[in-house]
């Protein structure tokens, strides 16, 4: 876009980041009504339609590679964003982010092999061991709900570099979005009385579609044009520490000092990694 042009690729991160942790603030604020997976097929589904109208793909031109690669981006993307939103139910938002992003760090960790980025790994370690999901603090099944959906991240950024190498990124990802709203139809369908019932609520939905896909995706895009991708790991390794912000002023959520400490941990090797070269990658 020629208007995100005129804006510094540093304020275009920092608000890529605001607005997909926004998008998530306000979606938790749905799950107790409509529960994870409706949000999260509206989520999908309405911004499958925006890409749509903005991208405008030709499908007729897409190869049969760029389709199969998308294809499996789009379930991927899915998978993630299930196990995103089911651990958002349990956990905080500062929390669920700092336990995923071990997936993006351990495959920016995965590419190097110099003996400093085992201090970065022994960091997170750190980090994870203090969220112990036994201690009573931490709910088990959103502590491991939220390392599959950093697994699904990291297999998500391996993909993205494929999907990125074999088609145009736009015109990849609506496909995506479009495949993962339709993987999400049956499971939705098997409980459409709750589904149907989100119909009131559509423009706040759209909102969420709009603050966690549309604007992270089209600012960070544009910033990584413009941004060492050193200089963009370092920025993106704050997000855990701003999830935790967004969650305290917006959803009144508290964190413990172990809790904190664990933020912390994780955040100084993320930026440990991307200054020593090992770039973390950006999000969905």
């Amino acid at each position: 876009m020629k208007l995100l042009q005129r804006f510094p690729p540093i304020l275009l991160v920092i608000c890529a980041m605001t607005s997909v942790q926004w998008g998530a603030a306000l979606a938790k604020s749905l799950f107790a009504e409509f529960g994870a997976i409706t949000v999260v097929f509206w989520r999908v589904t309405l911004a499958a339609i925006m890409l749509l109208i903005m991208v405008r793909p030709v499908f007729r031109a897409i190869r049969r590679h760029e389709w199969q690669v998308s294809i499996v981006f789009g379930i991927v993307l899915v998978a993630m964003s299930v196990t995103y939103y089911l651990s958002l139910e349990r956990l905080p938002l500062g929390l669920c982010v700092t336990i995923e992003f071990i997936g993006p760090l351990a495959v920016a960790l995965w590419h190097s092999r110099r003996a400093l980025d085992f201090v970065w790994v022994a960091l997170a370690a750190f980090g994870i061991a203090l969220l112990n999901p036994f201690s009573g603090h931490v709910d088990p099944v959103g502590f491991v709900l939220a390392l599959v959906a950093g697994a699904c991240w990291g297999l998500y950024i391996i993909l993205g570099e494929k999907l990125g190498s074999a088609t145009s990124g736009s015109v990849g990802l609506t496909i995506a979005m479009c495949v993962g709203s339709l993987v999400l139809i049956p499971v939705k369908i098997a409980d459409a009385p709750q589904w149907l019932n989100i119909i009131p609520v559509l423009p706040f939905a759209l909102v969420v579609a709009f603050l966690s896909s549309v604007i992270p995706f089209s600012f960070e895009i544009e910033a990584l044009r413009r941004m060492p991708p050193k200089v963009f790991g370092i920025l993106m390794s704050m997000e855990p520490a701003y999830a935790a912000v967004i969650g305290f002023l917006l959803l009144d959520e508290y964190l413990t000092l172990s809790q904190c400490i664990a933020i912390g941990a994780v955040v100084a090797a993320s930026v440990g990694a991307a200054r020593t070269g090992s770039s973390v990658p950006t999000d969905v």
